[in-house]
């Protein structure tokens, strides 16, 4: 995992009106909590923080006030409509300390021959990792199945030293049979014939 820096300036203006002249000069008003301290009212490069963001659980090294800070994003606000960046609350790590976060699954491999679907029933795990060693994603192969198989979120291979927290039993994947539809022309005849 990729450890991403950024320059963030404490700020000491708090309210919608500061936000706002925050986020016109392509900022972000940010917070950054942890380990039983006071949270820390930031302001993050907006760009940078964006691109950052792509990957799934980043781990940003922060530089506030000349001190560095390991932080992984906790809650991801974005404008409805426009999709930039509103607000992001950041969660102080360290190295060798364990936290619990989301991954997100991915399938591989063909399913069997036939008429056959994949239902993503569960779209990430929750998982624990070592906040320096976080997986961006887990895969899980679907080769050679058919209907009414199921993987189970036990049967889903974890990295080392990650540790599964979402159910074990729980249904991350199942394939189902496609249903057929009823032939136009029989549907027609079967309503003619009831008149």
């Amino acid at each position: 995992m990729s450890e991403v820096k950024l320059a963030a300036e404490v700020r000491s203006e708090f309210g919608k009106g500061a936000a706002r002249s925050i986020r016109r000069a392509n900022k972000v008003p940010a917070v950054v909590y942890g380990h039983g301290t006071e949270p820390v009212h930031v302001t993050l490069p907006g760009h940078e923080l964006q691109l950052a963001l792509r990957t799934p659980n980043v781990l940003l090294s922060l530089d506030v006030d000349g001190k560095s800070e390991l932080a992984i994003p906790k809650a991801v606000q974005r404008d409805a409509i426009k999709g930039h960046l509103v607000h992001v609350d950041l969660l102080l790590v360290t190295k060798g300390e364990k936290v619990t976060v989301e991954v997100v699954v991915e399938t591989e491999g063909e399913l069997a021959p036939g008429s056959f679907l994949v239902e993503n029933v569960l779209n990430t795990l929750s998982v624990e990792a070592e906040a320096t060693h976080i997986p961006t994603s887990v895969t899980v192969s679907i080769a050679g199945l058919e209907a009414g198989a199921a993987i189970h979120a036990k049967d889903v291979a974890l990295p080392k030293g990650t540790i599964l927290v979402t159910d074990p039993e729980a249904v991350v994947i199942q394939i189902l049979a496609a249903q057929a539809e009823e032939p136009a022309a029989e549907a027609e005849g079967t309503e003619s014939a009831e008149a």
